[in-house]
């Protein structure tokens, strides 16, 4: 090993894994510090070491983390039982460069609830993260998760990785889709995310047998610009928006249900229509939408939607609350419609029997 080598060795180790520590104790003990960077160097130039710095994945626990002290009211993100990037390569249609993902609230950010958010920007790696709930309580269900964000950022602990624990106490293994933002340049603000929530499900059915899936109850759950993605993927149902790559594309990507929380973007002001010329096709699953008539994002959206989904005698439930605004999540305040998972878990469980 080169001097050089040794050195470029040290600063990739110390740069990714141990820069707080070092910056913290090198004052202190110079030697120790000098020791663990010669041993962490020699990791990774080793076989193993580079095979381990190939396969880790970026997850959005290191996007919040790295370089950032944890902000005062955050609560540490819960490790998925596992998680994989959803394409083989590149996405379709990726020509941009982005800065690297990172958290994008900072300490003057708005607040749900008190508590801190995630604003997970930049993403141009998109995962999954799988939470599975208690073996003795598995029914097989899964929810493909797509948290909100304006296809600007993602709310990914409010709108995703605490969906997925509320899932994991109804029995419902709770999939977070870490998809696309900011919208791509060039393109209509919807495909990228579009193309993940498609690719996503087509994923999870492809894994249903491995997982102990039931293939024929894989829903998805979205929020404000993710129910708009989740519910282009419900409307589009075997419209696949991108060509397929691979064995997982052979899997249908259409839902076999929805639950829209104040979803957006799904109502056309100006002829009073589903945007984008969106219809109710035939044999579309059940959907459950919940919104508040003063939210900034129009409650139109829900309301246009269950019309049309009672016309075609799709199964609609719809919950439509005085007050709320926009954004809440899961997380209860004195509001009635921040309770609107009691509502949704008996809805779920009617699924499940049939």
């Amino acid at each position: 090993m080169t001097a050089s080598e040794l050195i470029a060795a040290a600063n990739h180790f110390s740069d990714r894994s141990f820069r707080p520590v070092l910056t913290r104790t090198a004052a202190r003990f110079p030697l120790i510090v000098a020791t663990l960077t010669l041993l962490a160097a020699g990791f990774c130039l080793s076989p193993f070491g580079q095979a381990y710095a190939m396969t880790t994945l970026v997850s959005p626990q290191q996007a919040v983390t790295d370089g950032q002290e944890t902000a005062e009211g955050m609560e540490a993100i819960p490790q998925p039982d596992t998680t994989l990037n959803l394409w083989p390569a590149k996405p379709p249609g990726e020509t941009a460069e982005f800065p690297a993902e990172a958290d994008t609230s900072g300490p003057e950010s708005n607040r749900v609830a008190g508590k801190y958010v995630i604003r997970l920007g930049n993403v141009s790696t998109p995962q999954l993260a799988i939470y599975r709930p208690p073996a003795d309580r598995d029914t097989g269900m899964s929810v493909v998760i797509c948290p909100g964000g304006g296809y600007h950022i993602l709310a990914y602990d409010l709108e995703g990785t605490e969906v997925a624990q509320w899932l994991n106490e109804q029995g419902i293994t709770g999939i977070v889709l870490k998809y696309r933002v900011p919208a791509r340049p060039e393109q209509p603000r919807w495909q990228a995310a579009v193309q993940d929530v498609q690719r996503a499900i087509s994923t999870v059915r492809s894994h249903a047998k491995q997982w102990n899936l039931n293939p024929d109850q894989i829903g998805v759950l979205g929020f404000s610009a993710g129910g708009h993605a989740a519910g282009m993927a419900s409307l589009l149902q075997e419209d696949r928006k991108y060509e397929s790559t691979d064995t997982i594309d052979q899997q249908p990507c259409s839902p076999n249900f929805a639950v829209l929380v104040y979803p957006a973007y799904l109502f056309d002001a100006e002829t009073g229509k589903l945007s984008n010329g969106l219809t109710i096709p035939d044999g579309m699953g059940p959907m459950f939408l919940v919104h508040a008539q003063d939210d900034p994002v129009t409650p139109m959206t829900s309301l246009l939607l269950a019309t049309e989904l009672k016309k075609k005698d799709v199964p609609v439930e719809l919950h439509l609350y005085n007050e709320g605004g926009h954004g809440y999540g899961l997380r209860k305040t004195q509001l009635p419609v921040t309770h609107w998972t009691e509502l949704c878990e008996p809805w779920l469980k009617k699924l499940q029997q049939k």
